[in-house]
């Protein structure tokens, strides 16, 4: 098609730059204003590949509101789960597209970074056997890698990174021998793929039948991304505030947050086998604080980002 693109070069106009120049200093002090403050790095360098601080504070928060939420109501005693995904993880948006807050304070525009989309607090009823599924069809990201052989690429470019959920509360591992069971737009591709492995809750196999309340958002609660257990139908909590105002409201209760990853999730080991990702530059600085997984740097990628290797 032909462009048809226009650029209009117009002079400022000190009349209107006059009129809102009070309303754009305090919207600039607003965002700036510190809520908090963190004792680690937040960052999303790793957040496809490692469990991940910036993804982990998200899913405190969510989960420390729905507990708040859930008192009082039939599902006040029904354990609590929380499902998070990197929003600002490179893909499409270049080698300078993550999530960066260095540790000290923590502003208005920082949670902002962390939390990209406005949506609203949701909470969702599913049982153990739809915990694993919605893992199963997060873990479509990665290729199917081939054991004992070196330096496969290990994400699929067209899966985006907002619909890589790691749940908090459970552990497990992800078998990247196995094919995956959805694909990336969510539709069954193998019913008898197994990708999560050793999913437990509270130290021991989870129960298909046991009942889990996931805290999430509106977008993925009402069928975004089409995920098992959360279509629309599920929802027992649809809350009035945004996720961004939960983890502002966690960081100021907190008043310092500890946002370490607990490493709840990671690989299954497959000796002899490596995988390479791409990532952004600035990842080097924190390559060696990833937990449950050794990463090293493989060179440069393309576009400006840096490749890393992980070993199985």
């Amino acid at each position: 098609n032909e462009d048809r693109s226009i650029t209009a070069l117009v002079e400022d106009n000190p009349v209107i730059l006059n009129a809102v120049r009070q309303e754009h200093e305090e919207t600039l002090a607003y965002v700036r204003r510190a809520v908090g403050k963190t004792d680690a790095p937040l960052h999303s360098y790793f957040a496809l590949v490692a469990d991940d601080p910036s993804v982990q504070i998200v899913s405190i928060a969510q989960k420390w509101y729905v507990e708040e939420m859930m008192k009082g109501t039939e599902y006040a005693d029904l354990p609590v789960l929380s499902a998070a995904a990197p929003f600002k993880a490179g893909g499409r948006g270049g080698p300078e597209y993550y999530t960066d807050v260095a540790k000290g304070d923590v502003a208005i525009k920082n949670v902002s970074d962390l939390y990209l989309y406005p949506n609203t607090a949701r909470a969702v009823l599913i049982t153990g056997a739809e915990v694993k599924d919605w893992l199963e069809r997060s873990a479509g990201i990665f290729n199917q890698i081939t054991p004992g052989a070196g330096d496969q690429v290990l994400l699929n470019p067209s899966f985006p990174s907002y619909n890589f959920d790691v749940i908090d509360g459970v552990n497990y591992q992800i078998d990247l021998s196995q094919p995956s069971k959805f694909d990336s737009k969510g539709k069954l591709l193998d019913e008898t793929a197994n990708r999560i492995v050793n999913l437990t809750y509270q130290g021991q196999p989870i129960d298909p039948d046991q009942k889990f309340v996931i805290a999430t958002n509106n977008y993925r609660a009402s069928g975004g991304g089409n995920f098992p257990g959360a279509k629309g139908d599920t929802i027992i909590l649809e809350a009035p505030d945004t996720n961004r105002d939960v983890i502002v409201r966690y960081i100021v209760e907190q008043g310092t947050i500890s946002p370490s990853a607990d490493a709840n999730w990671r690989f299954a080991p497959m000796p002899g086998t490596s995988v390479l990702f791409d990532t952004g530059p600035k990842a080097s600085a924190y390559a060696d604080q990833v937990p449950g997984v050794t990463i090293t740097p493989a060179g440069a990628g393309p576009d400006g980002f840096a490749r890393f290797k992980i070993q199985l």
